[in-house]
């Protein structure tokens, strides 16, 4: 009782409400969270980090890019819109193989990871000069019936074959199996564009020829071991040079063939709207983050405890002004 005959003086209007906006405010320091019922994904974002990757002829913020760091800032960004929950892990495609540098890890504790992972990608670390999709998506099926929960791809390419494709080197996949929940994003110019050849040490050597993308002649391309063999020179002029656009024709119909869903990289928020329209991996309870919200009610309370007086004076002003108005100059 003399607690409260204490606190009296102290428990009206002007005091209580910016009081209980100063302890929303250090509750919300602490970033609380409150779980919350809702789909949960688990993301594969495959890159491709073959050599068709450096083509340049993308922007980004108004500046020309490569193709492969036109695929890291979108992943970036893809990633940074993520709600927490959402599981992601990141793969590199080169060859005719798919290989996970890690298995699916939480977006939001492991986001420092994940953003430094996709930053470092480069084409150095491709484990061949090939670039044979067709294969890579058969590898890539393999890959996600390994992972410890059922992972929707998003797979990043220009849809670049080569060497070309011809009958001894396509492969069937009418039997195809596996694809339901993957999203095939184009990456690339539609404009033609030479292909950069580097050195170990990123150093320009020239451009890749027409020649490079057809297959050795004499060689008959049937198993895997010369299985897209091709020449290794550069062109010796602007005209010899090989012309690289990004096939959105047969990414839509590699896309058909194994039940893929397909969308061109250049919009942000069109690769987000396909993403969302995949089956999520689960439906479970996720954290939610309320630190906003007690932000804004602290807010409120404030602008609510001065709001009213401030109002009342201004009120009072003009109650003043109409009932003395100034009297006329003669």
């Amino acid at each position: 009782m003399r607690l409260l005959r204490f606190l009296k003086p102290y428990l009206h209007r002007d005091t209580l409400l910016p009081l209980v906006a100063l302890l929303l405010l250090l509750l919300a320091a602490f970033k609380p969270t409150v779980p919350i019922p809702r789909n949960i994904y688990s993301y594969m974002l495959v890159m491709d980090i073959s050599q068709s990757m450096n083509t340049k002829g993308m922007h980004w913020r108004g500046n020309e890019v490569s193709r492969l760091d036109y695929a890291k800032h979108l992943a970036h960004d893809l990633v940074a819109g993520m709600p927490c929950g959402t599981r992601v892990s990141l793969a590199f495609f080169s060859g005719v193989s798919v290989a996970a540098l890690y298995t699916p890890i939480e977006v939001c504790a492991n986001y420092a990871t994940i953003q430094d992972t996709i930053a470092r990608a480069e084409w150095r670390q491709a484990w061949s000069g090939n670039s044979r999709l067709r294969e890579g998506v058969d590898s890539l099926s393999r890959l996600l019936r390994t992972m410890p929960e059922q992972t929707q791809a998003i797979f990043l390419t220009d849809g670049e074959e080569a060497p070309r494709l011809h009958t001894f080197n396509t492969r069937d996949l009418a039997n195809f199996q596996g694809a339901g929940d993957w999203l095939m994003v184009g990456i690339g110019s539609k404009e033609p564009q030479p292909i950069p050849k580097f050195d170990e040490n990123n150093k320009l050597l020239g451009y890749w020829s027409a020649e490079n993308f057809v297959m050795q002649p004499g060689v008959a391309q049937i198993s895997q071991q010369n299985l897209g063999a091709r020449d290794e020179r550069t062109a010796s002029s602007a005209n010899d040079r090989y012309q690289s656009t990004m096939d959105e024709e047969y990414m839509l119909k590699l896309s058909q063939e194994i039940g893929a869903r397909y969308v061109n990289g250049d919009s942000l928020e069109d690769v987000r709207s396909e993403m969302g329209k995949l089956k999520p991996s689960r439906r479970d309870f996720s954290p939610m983050h309320v630190d906003w919200i007690l932000a804004l009610i602290a807010g409120a309370l404030l602008l609510s405890s001065y709001a009213p007086q401030r109002l009342k004076k201004l009120l009072k002003r003009l109650s003043h002004r109409l009932s003395h108005p100034p009297s006329a100059k003669s």
